[in-house]
């Protein structure tokens, strides 16, 4: 599977080299795999913590190791007026292929995938640019409107239906049967922006944290949603995620050290879920106090004579890529 991932991103590259410069903003070219993604888990949208934010709705993402899912996340547009288009995985001649999301002024094609708040399988309804102010529907998405106030409902917009369609992949054996809309096609040719590096960051965390990937948790990860993009919480997910490939953490270890830190994200959700999605001076330096000592711990495990035999004796035979 590895040597079949290597050769279509070395396809892809030598694609994207040969199509002209100009057009290459309007290309999102990423990997193919033969197996499908699992179903979207089913999850609650933590409010918006800041005036300006959109959401992004989470996927599976690709790596090596299997699917891993990037949470849904609020972050900062690239600049005022722009819209999110999700990331989805198509199907193509036998492949499911990864279209990569964008930013653009329209909302454009994401396979008929129903992310939810506000992204539905067409469009986006969840909110709406007015001058250099994002208004936020709130019968669509979760915001506090005693910390957010540029609101409005309209409920018109959303499909309430008693079966919700979960599947994370459009077309091939069951796929959503989805076609690009005349509006879609538009969008398709305006100018879009990447993915920011906060979302680029923000999927690079998710991968170093093992407890992402579907062959451990099942296609129910634990975390499916932020309220932000955490740096310091994903520095953290990164070490453990070193330590546990380079056979320095030991299962027990490792065990430990991420209920310790599933622990400290109960507890900052639900400090934030009673103070409208924002924590105080006082939690923030408690929260800032326990991550040291998570920090410290992550350290000492990683340097004891404790080892994982099993791992370090895999990355001997490992051949280098």
């Amino acid at each position: 599977m590895r040597k079949f991932l290597s050769l279509r991103i070395l396809f892809l590259a030598v694609l994207a080299f040969l199509v002209p410069a100009a057009s290459r903003a309007q290309v999102s070219l990423g990997v193919s795999i033969r197996v499908g993604p699992p179903a979207l888990p089913v999850y609650e949208q933590p409010p918006c913590p800041q005036e300006g934010y959109l959401w992004t709705p989470g996927y599976w993402a690709y790596g090596d190791d299997g699917y891993y899912w990037v949470p849904g996340v609020w972050v900062a547009p690239p600049r005022i007026g722009l819209l999110w288009t999700p990331a989805y995985w198509g199907w193509n001649d036998g492949l499911y292929v990864f279209h990569a999301g964008y930013w653009g002024p329209h909302v454009g094609f994401y396979g008929g995938i129903n992310y939810g708040f506000g992204y539905g399988g067409v469009g986006f309804v969840g909110g709406e640019w007015r001058g250099g102010h994002f208004a936020y529907n709130t019968a669509a998405v979760n915001v506090n409107r005693t910390v957010i106030h540029n609101t409005y409902v309209n409920r018109t917009v959303i499909v309430n239906n008693k079966t919700v369609n979960r599947t994370s992949f459009s077309g091939g054996p069951g796929g959503i049967n989805a076609r690009p809309t005349r509006e879609e096609n538009s969008a398709s040719h305006e100018s879009h922006i990447r993915a920011t590096s906060m979302q680029t960051s923000h999927e690079h965390l998710a991968r170093s944290n093992r407890a992402n990937f579907a062959s451990e948790n099942h296609g129910r990860p634990a975390k499916a949603a932020m309220s932000r993009v955490n740096t310091r919480e994903g520095n953290q997910q990164a070490r453990i995620g070193n330590g546990v490939k380079s056979g320095q953490l030991t299962p027990r270890e490792t065990s430990h050290l991420e209920n310790r830190e599933a622990n400290i994200n109960h507890e900052v959700r639900n400090d934030r879920a009673a103070n409208g999605g924002r924590l105080s001076s006082q939690e923030r330096a408690q929260v800032n106090h326990q991550q040291n000592n998570t920090s410290k711990q992550i350290y000492n495990d990683k340097h004891n004579a404790k080892t994982d035999h099993p791992a370090q004796q895999h990355n001997l035979k490992e051949p280098h890529r």
